[in-house]
């Protein structure tokens, strides 16, 4: 017989959905591609001489016990550096009990929506927002409520009219999500004062926020924000960061700051899903800490970044056609595109894959699609020249779609 697989998957498991991004990745590896899609670091960005050096010294001091399992919150040691770190660097007022190290953001992401969503339970979040939030939410069928961007991050007037709304209805979110500074995708930040309203609206309606900061340290011109969290005095932030951007992202490692009720929660999930982080990674980026490097890459980091965003803009300036709009990130790795009215950018997609261009579509980061004529584009990763040419080549499939625009029906394939 065979196995129908179909009747054995759970209704979870059929609502899942691929990531955009991860498929256009595949796409990408063919020869004379150029992907301005994907959100990789660039290697450049990678201390490989100092890895090698942490590595020695977990081989000369602790290589028994990265070998072996650890403790489902995460190494003491590395917790510990983290404390002291986001104390000095963030503002935040924590300790090592307050810090449960993670698989990555993303298994950060999923302990949120398994620990905090029920079936039909509503969230609230940006549009557009980052898309690997949006699928760990929709794994758990949580209810999105989408609340337009402008200037200053996030419409407050905007969330406050779709709060009421929601308690007319009885109707309470459980949290926001929120990728504060430098947002993936559209690089923007939330202002401060924004932030400090968040923080009073979400104790006056009684939820939970959900800070995820991958970017805030990147920061190219001006001083930095401070984090939603550094303003938390009631324990209503659960802050998520990471390694991924500031060390090396093959690590797979990130952290979560929050209460006690959380960390204990999020620490028994882990335990049912890997039981703890990878031990040895973990001593690395403690003795990369501990070492005093840190600060110094990100100073590389930052440097590097910040020419290969002017070198976007500029190619942008030449290249693309009269109508098109861009945002101009003070840091991060990702600037957003806004083309006419006419211009779907998801139908757009089959011209740019003939011409060996990638981007991703904009409204893959809308939780309803209703945005039809944006894109995202990451600057980080592609080497300049290569960079110049993807846009040269996306601004000719600009404007040819501008001038002959794809019918809905012909169009097959794409992302």
């Amino acid at each position: 017989m065979v196995v129908n697989y179909d009747r054995l998957f759970s209704a979870r498991s059929k609502s899942l959905k691929s990531s955009e991004i991860r498929e256009l990745l595949k796409l990408t590896q063919t020869p004379g591609f150029i992907s301005l899609a994907g959100g990789l670091p660039n290697p450049q960005a990678f201390p490989v001489d100092i890895i090698h050096e942490c590595i020695e010294k977990v081989f000369k001091t602790n290589i028994y016990n990265a070998l072996q399992y650890g403790t489902t919150e995460g190494l003491p040691l590395l917790r510990n550096v983290l404390a002291q770190r986001m104390r000095d660097k963030k503002g935040i007022d924590c300790e090592l009990h307050d810090i449960l190290i993670t698989g990555g953001a993303q298994q950060a992401l999923s302990f949120v929506a398994f620990n905090l969503l029920d079936p039909g339970d509503t969230y609230i979040t940006s549009a557009p927002t980052y898309l690997g939030a949006l699928q760990a939410f929709h794994a758990y069928q949580g209810n999105c409520e989408c609340i337009p961007m402008n200037d200053e991050g996030i419409d407050i007037e905007s969330l406050r009219r779709n709060l009421k709304r929601l308690h007319r209805t009885g109707i309470t979110p459980k949290f926001l999500y929120a990728v504060a500074t430098f947002q993936n995708p559209s690089g923007e930040s939330i202002s401060l004062e924004h932030r400090k309203e968040l923080i009073e609206i979400a104790s006056e309606y009684d939820f939970l926020i959900i800070e995820d900061d991958p970017y805030g340290e990147l920061v190219f011109e001006g001083e930095p924000i401070p984090s939603i969290k550094s303003l938390d005095t009631k324990g209503r932030v659960i802050y998520i960061g990471t390694f991924s951007k500031v060390l090396a992202p093959g690590f797979r490692l990130a952290w979560v700051i929050a209460s006690e009720e959380v960390i204990n929660k999020f620490a028994l999930t882990k335990q049912s899903s890997d039981l703890c982080s990878n031990m040895f990674v973990q001593y690395i980026a403690y003795e990369y800490i501990k070492g005093g490097y840190l600060d110094t890459q990100i100073q590389h980091i930052k440097q590097l970044y910040r020419h290969k965003r002017d070198v976007m803009i500029k190619a942008l300036e030449e290249y693309f056609p009269e109508g098109a709009k861009w945002t101009v990130p003070g840091g991060g790795m990702f600037l957003w595109v806004t083309l006419p009215k006419n211009v779907n950018t998801r139908l757009m997609f089959k011209r740019a894959v003939a011409k060996k261009v990638a981007y991703v579509v904009g409204d893959a980061f809308y939780p309803d699609s209703s945005n039809y004529n944006s894109m995202r584009l990451n600057f980080s990763y592609a080497e300049d020249d290569v960079m110049r040419e993807g846009i040269k080549r996306l601004a000719e499939v600009i404007k040819e779609e501008m001038a002959n625009p794809y019918d809905k029906d012909e169009y097959v394939g794409g992302v």
